[in-house]
């Protein structure tokens, strides 16, 4: 049988970077090909290649056995692409109704037909299942149904070929069974899916093939029931991965470095007390909605809170600290690494050098450039930051790799608290060992690590402790030795039923 859609030869290089080298992938109509790889492989330049966003720079592309040149978004719209990315691109100050048709407003008397275009879009959230109005400021969405509004607005323009990239990066469990529902919709419609994700089972349940890159080349293809798990990561990373863990839980001994008693936020937090110890990793569990996140952001001044004592020791022994001179002290890392953690249009030596300035600056107070690409070429080695030279823009990099630079620009100011809120999401098995690693580095340097993570086997490589949350409560205290099944006991019977059900 022939392929609806090939792609042969794709090649494809940036100032210093070879990002595609003889690219071959074919896919079909009525099934979806996953598109996997370690984070850096190519997956995305490739996509962007297909999507009109970057001009490869040889190769060529077929449908249904012609060749097309794809220049642009509106060259591969014309041919019946459309892409939903990982980055969301909607406009948070317009109408759900107005994203979705942004690119195709239905006209009256040469006028935008407002009724047509709510119809319409109307419609397509029936067809997702969504329960947001069109008329909804798409700002007041969560980002799942963000992303759901993302997805209408590709399948409004009734695609021949649909990518999606890290679709379910942002979807409760909820949203995710949805879109599979509407992707086997679209299969049955004869359209063609390419499903680009790290979750190896997402890919088993509605895949019928796979494609594999590693360091942007084609390693193989393979059909789903002729191919296991376990095979394609070693396609992607070239060896064999062990999830066993990266450190043996360590108990007690050490002296308390941060001291939490009594904080409260109403509606939020309710008496959360805590302590963590120099050189120890504590991992943040809870189900969705209960409040980790809060809690951070609690800790180190982001939201406000109506009570709480918290001690800190920088030196001389525990101190009463706020919350703001708390977040002076610790190392970051939020969930959100491309919105909150960096500037994306500014380069790699910028963004290292962000939280160190002050240090940086001259006697004219200015900041020593040279100095600052010293800082710079210093983290890059450290942390082995693949990048082309300190004066890439980080906005280029891959998520391993920007996640390292966020690690990086903290790691300058020697911090002896490390807050690490989801710091694998969107990152493939290897990255995400490598980010585990470094945090199991720094522990044994003396840092002190609180992690939240939504993978229990992550949280159980490195955490000598677990605090369970639920409702904005620590409900209970574990050993770094504790089983699965013990923290899935733990909120079993004490989480929302909304967040089991999500």
């Amino acid at each position: 049988m022939a392929a609806d859609l090939v792609l042969d030869g794709i090649t494809k290089a940036y100032p210093g970077v070879q990002a595609l080298s003889g690219v071959h992938l074919e896919a079909y109509r009525g099934q979806a090909l996953a598109l996997m790889g370690a984070n850096g492989a190519g997956k995305s330049t490739l996509m962007n290649v297909l999507g009109g966003i970057a001009r490869m720079d040889a190769g060529t592309i077929s449908i249904d056995g012609a060749s097309i040149e794809i220049g642009s978004p509106r060259d591969a719209k014309a041919h019946g692409i459309a892409f939903v990315q990982q980055e969301l691109n909607v406009v948070p100050s317009m109408t759900v109704a107005e994203n979705i048709l942004i690119s195709d407003f239905p006209t009256r008397a040469g006028l935008i037909d407002g009724k047509a275009m709510r119809r319409h879009t109307a419609a397509l959230l029936e067809r997702l299942n969504c329960p947001f109005s069109v008329d909804e400021t798409v700002e007041n969405l969560s980002m799942g149904d963000r992303q759901m509004v993302e997805i209408a607005g590709a399948l409004a323009r009734e695609p021949k070929i649909l990518i999606f990239d890290e679709p379910t990066s942002s979807l409760t469990n909820r949203e995710k069974r949805k879109l599979f529902e509407v992707i086997l919709s679209l299969k049955q419609q004869g359209v063609v899916i390419i499903y680009v994700t790290h979750f190896l089972d997402e890919i088993f349940e509605i895949c019928e093939r796979v494609t594999v890159l590693r360091n942007g080349a084609t390693v193989g293809t393979r059909m789903m029931g002729e191919v296991t798990p376990l095979e394609i990561v070693h396609m992607m990373l070239g060896q064999n991965h062990s999830q066993e863990r990266l450190s043996e839980p360590r108990s007690g001994g050490n002296k308390p470095l941060l001291t939490v008693s009594g904080l409260n936020r109403q509606g939020v937090l309710a008496d959360v007390n805590l302590e963590i110890r120099e050189g120890e990793i504590v991992g943040l569990w809870g189900l969705l909605g209960s409040g980790r996140t809060e809690l951070v952001r609690a800790l180190t001044g982001l939201d406000p809170i109506d009570a709480g004592d918290l001690r800190f020791d920088a030196g001389g022994g525990l101190r009463t600290v706020t919350p703001q001179q708390l977040h002076r002290q610790v190392g970051l890392v939020t969930e959100d690494r491309r919105g909150e953690g960096l500037l994306l249009p500014q380069s790699v030596r910028q963004n290292l050098s962000l939280a160190s300035l002050g240090t940086l600056l001259n006697s004219f107070l200015m900041i020593d450039r040279r100095r600052e690409q010293a800082l710079a070429r210093d983290l890059i080695e450290r942390l082995g930051i693949k990048v082309s030279n300190p004066a890439q823009r980080v906005g280029t990099l891959s998520g391993g790799n920007q996640q390292k630079v966020v690690f990086g620009r903290w790691l300058a100011t020697r911090p002896r608290l490390f807050i690490l809120d989801e710091p694998t999401r969107g990152l493939d098995v290897g990255a995400k060992n490598e980010i585990l690693k470094l945090a199991v580095e720094l522990a044994r340097s003396g840092v002190s690590i609180l992690m939240i993570s939504s993978e229990i086997e992550e949280l159980m490589r490195v955490c000598d402790r677990y605090l369970v949350m639920s409702r904005g409560r620590i409900i209970e205290e574990l050993s770094g030795s504790s089983a699965k099944s013990q923290l899935m006991d733990a909120v079993s019977g004490k989480a929302p039923l909304e967040a089991l059900a999500s």
